[in-house]
């Protein structure tokens, strides 16, 4: 399927790195003008050209501030795509709510600041625009040990599902929910590469999710080959996680679970 977003401008949070950088991407292979938003610059210049923007999205103001820079300079914004956010696994008993609470500001209040910065000028543009929420399947499960973050992306859910409702028909809203992707820093979390495929191997498609194909699904989310679609979440996980009874129920015949 090829869709051409050659007459969009397009804005990715969190865009300069991991799944960011592979959204990034995709919206430059589809032609459209790129640019990246994040706190800190990137070690090297932003990637596939994108035009870089420093901004803490937590503060409104300067959410406001620089996304108004950014509708500005290119005359107009198409596409926001919420990325940026994230969290250190950290169980609700061994930190302070304030701690939690930046999690959730981040991975929620973030989200609507960005969001609302640039419902101004897409409310404007008679071809409106569309707004694509980075979720994850931690906002529809227990999440112990990121429990706030679970908890911000279900609520980046339904904010999305009421924005869809309140700027219709000018501006779609959906969420990609993501499982596990395999970014520069999976090790972190899965260890070498060997522990990246044994977790793989839990994914039912066998293997975690590419930067590259998340890019892809909102490309899609964002081009008019969606133009029906709002309100909805797209689950981007491989199938989804197997139910843990399978998996006692196949070592209990001394079998394990095998993707």
């Amino acid at each position: 399927m090829t869709v051409d977003l050659s007459d969009r401008v397009a804005v990715v949070t969190g865009g300069t790195r991991g799944v960011g950088a592979g959204i990034a991407g995709a919206f430059a292979q589809a032609g459209a003008r790129v640019v990246v938003c994040a706190r800190r610059p990137p070690p090297r210049p932003a990637p596939h050209g994108a035009d870089f923007r420093a901004v803490d999205l937590r503060d409104p103001a300067a959410a406001a501030e620089v996304l108004g820079a950014v509708a500005e300079a290119y005359g107009r914004i198409d596409v926001l795509v919420n990325n940026a956010g994230g969290t250190p696994y950290r169980l609700l008993g061994e930190a302070g709510a304030e701690r939690h609470a930046r999690v959730v500001e981040l991975n929620l209040l973030a989200p609507l600041n960005a969001t609302l910065a640039v419902h101004g000028v897409m409310s404007r543009q008679p071809e409106g625009g569309a707004v694509v929420m980075i979720g994850s399947v931690s906002g529809g499960r227990p999440s112990p040990g990121t429990a706030a973050y679970g908890a911000a992306k279900a609520g980046l859910e339904s904010l999305a599902r009421s924005m869809a409702v309140e700027w219709a028909p000018l501006i779609r809203v959906n969420t990609l929910v993501l499982g596990m992707v395999r970014t520069e820093s999976a090790h972190l979390h899965y260890g070498d590469e060997d522990g990246v495929a044994a977790v793989g191997r839990t994914v039912p498609l066998g293997r975690l999710a590419e930067p590259a194909e998340v890019g892809d699904a909102c490309v899609f989310l964002a081009s008019d080959r969606a133009r029906y679609i709002s309100g909805a979440s797209l689950h981007l996980h491989g199938g989804g996680e197997a139910p843990a009874f399978l998996a006692a129920a196949r070592d209990g015949r001394g079998a394990g679970w095998a993707g």
